[in-house]
């Protein structure tokens, strides 16, 4: 018996999808892949914009490490197609509550669809601080995951760029890079950094640079020499050959929001539980969108494990739906 539920035919305004997950990225792919292995009728929305698509490789995945972020989500395109799930390359701007229980949805090609269950793995931006320079070296010079990208800078000098409203994570970013470098500037750039976090950089071999970062130049005529150079309002330039700086995540969690999911009081983030279940029943949510610091291979991680959560729940709400008599979705059509 074919157990591939199936959506129901006629115009995309009346085709109900049993999962509908809003981004194609590591987390939203690998939550498609494992709901149509399970025979769910499921589609993925997404609009195209990866968070780590400027960048040149994906690193610290297993049998992944070098890849190509496009070719990955080229990838990952190919295994639900190949498990029958459907792409729709569109980004979802509308999400709401239907009356009959089920959720409505609008994509910006105008269409619109309808969905059992949604999960939300939109992403982030990354939000630099304003400093000439910076945002065009932006995944080229400029990075903010030594455990993405450190080991490729290993043993050149390297600078670090605080960030004040991320700044405990500016220090601790700091204080890693010298793990992969035995040069290592901290330009401090207004971040606060007392006594004995300065005592504690300083005898780990970190060198403190005061003063606001102005821009971020290639020097003039360097070749064979440092590539980037580092221009402090005090008169001092810093050259290196990598900078770190750590961004404020912006997660693109309107849409969770509308539908009216909670946040965590602690983080500000939409809380979700083990499973990536947020409180509004039917909906979850995975990826950087709900953590920030998730790597690709974390985020597919938490994709796969929000949609065997989705799955559980769908599969609960068809037993009911037999038992009582009512439609259910098991086999086929409505």
């Amino acid at each position: 018996m074919d157990m591939m539920t199936a959506a129901r035919s006629g115009p995309d305004a009346e085709t109900l999808w049993d999962a509908v997950v809003i981004g194609g990225g590591a987390a939203g792919l690998s939550a498609g892949v494992v709901l149509a292995r399970a025979r769910f009728a499921t589609l993925v929305a997404d609009g195209g914009a990866p968070r780590n698509g400027p960048a040149g490789h994906i690193r610290g995945y297993l049998t992944r490490d070098g890849m190509a972020p496009a070719a990955f989500v080229a990838a990952g395109r190919e295994e639900l197609a190949r498990y029958g799930g459907t792409l729709a390359p569109a980004s979802v701007t509308d999400a709401r509550h239907a009356p009959d229980g089920t959720f409505a949805l609008r994509l910006d090609d105008g269409r619109a669809l309808r969905a059992r269950s949604l999960l939300v793995a939109t992403g982030l931006t990354d939000e630099l601080p304003g400093i000439p320079g910076l945002s065009e070296r932006w995944a080229s010079e400029v990075h903010h995951c030594p455990h993405c990208h450190g080991y490729e800078v290993r043993g050149r000098a390297v600078a670090m760029i605080g960030n004040p409203v991320a700044a405990a994570s500016s220090v601790r970013l700091a204080a890693l890079l010298r793990r992969y470098s035995p040069s290592v500037a901290f330009c401090v750039n207004g971040v606060e950094v007392g006594p004995d976090e300065r005592r504690r950089l300083t005898a780990f071999g970190v060198r403190l640079v005061e003063g606001r970062v102005t821009r971020v130049v290639s020097p003039v005529g360097a070749a064979g020499g440092d590539p980037v150079a580092i221009e402090v309002d005090s008169g001092g330039t810093v050259t290196c050959e990598a900078v770190f700086v750590a961004p404020r995540p912006l997660p693109h969690d309107a849409l969770l929001t509308a539908l009216g999911a909670g946040r965590d009081a602690a983080s500000g983030l939409v809380a979700v539980d083990g499973q990536g279940a947020t409180d509004v029943p039917g909906v979850w949510a995975a990826g950087n969108v709900v953590s920030p610091r998730a790597q690709v291979v974390a985020a597919a991680g938490a994709g796969s494990t929000a949609a065997i959560g989705m799955a559980s729940w769908l599969l609960e709400r068809e037993l009911v739906a037999a038992v009582s008599g009512g439609p259910h979705r098991a086999g086929g059509a409505l």
